[in-house]
């Protein structure tokens, strides 16, 4: 399908480098010009593999996804163009960082240690990173190949700033930590959240009202779906994200919610390489209206633009980067004849233009 309409759009995108000459590039689309192109921003950085900034684009930031007895790093960032300038790099008192979420205000950022089955605290309101805050989870869970150990997998903020919602892969619990930044100790642990046995809980969204809260569960391809009073959670519902004779590996990577709210996304880098589709009725209960195949081999990653005209599919192992043209009024996805290679993209970030 073509692409007629004139809006562009700017991302960040994170990768895991073959060489030193990749790291951290800027995507740029442009459905005029039929044009998706990549730019590099920084090179001789460790997997970034997760980057965002704030939202005046002053400031960007990056893991530095490193297993290692010293754990991994958080790197903060500058500039608008090659290279991108290193203000300031921290220890994430973690191995393997895997995940990052800045506060409301963009005064706090979170960073998820995968390995390390923690995740730390930092003060980020001027051109340095200071830590105040580790927790560590503890525990196990069934499957003995991936859940042998805690394994922060995501930390998300509520949208009233409240409460940190932590996803442990390893040991099948979504954590809600009150968040109080006046405490010299901002966090502290409130309730969890139980999911099934071997599920793998890895990312979690809150809708764009804060009624609905859902989270990814990776190892068993499916969503739990709950409601959200501001405080506290009720279960809802629970869906799959693949056919129901799906008989392959399952890899849930990523979950994200339309602008509007009332379409839930989410995509599957297991055998299946798919994108799924949900919809709100009218009774608040979801249901699942389209599987797309995501046009590549691994979809880790995938980024609805912010006025929900488009999402990009962003995969790991055919390196590249795809277009969907979104239907607004289905929530409907169709693949465009539009992609760009990239190494091994595994996250993606829009930013205004800069």
């Amino acid at each position: 399908m073509e692409i007629e309409e004139s809006q562009s759009y700017s991302f960040l995108v994170g990768t895991y480098p073959e060489n030193p000459s990749q790291g951290i590039y800027k995507l740029e689309f442009s459905p005029t010009e039929n044009t998706l192109k990549g730019t590099l921003l920084l090179d001789s950085i460790q997997n970034p593999s997760f980057v965002l900034a704030k939202s005046d684009n002053s400031r960007f930031f990056s893991v530095e996804e490193i297993a290692s007895e010293q754990g991994g790093n958080v790197v903060m960032l500058g500039g608008s163009g090659y290279p991108l300038e290193t203000l300031f790099t921290a220890p994430t008192v973690g191995s393997a960082p895997c995940y990052l979420a800045l506060s409301k205000d963009e005064k706090w950022l979170v960073v998820g240690n995968y390995t390390g089955g923690n995740f730390s605290v930092f003060s980020a309101e001027r051109d340095s990173l200071r830590l105040v805050q580790t927790l560590s989870h503890s525990g196990k869970s069934v499957n003995t190949a991936r859940q042998e150990a805690p394994h922060v997998h995501s930390t998300v903020f509520s949208p009233n700033g409240k409460y940190l919602m932590v996803a442990d892969l390893g040991t099948d619990k979504i954590y809600q930590y009150e968040f109080n930044p006046s405490e010299e100790k901002p966090l502290e642990l409130k309730r969890e959240l139980n999911m099934e046995p071997g599920d793998g809980p890895r990312h979690s969204v809150f809708s764009p009202s804060g009624e609905d809260y859902v989270v990814l569960l990776e190892l068993t391809g499916a969503i739990n779906i709950y409601s959200f009073d501001g405080d506290e959670f009720a279960f809802k519902q629970r869906e799959s994200i693949v056919e129901e004779d799906f008989t392959g590996e399952h890899g849930a990577a990523e979950i994200r919610f339309s602008p509007e709210g009332q379409y839930l996304y989410t995509s599957n880098r297991g055998d299946d390489n798919s994108i799924a589709v949900f919809s709100k009725n009218g009774n608040g209960d979801y249901e699942r209206i389209q599987i797309i195949k995501s046009g590549g081999i691994k979809p880790r990653n995938f980024i609805i633009t912010r006025d929900g005209e488009y999402l990009l599919s962003a995969h790991e192992t055919s390196n590249d980067i795809i277009v969907f043209k979104r239907d607004t009024k289905t929530g409907l996805l169709s693949q465009s004849d539009l992609r760009t290679q990239i190494n091994s993209p595994v996250y993606l970030f829009e930013t205004t233009s800069y």
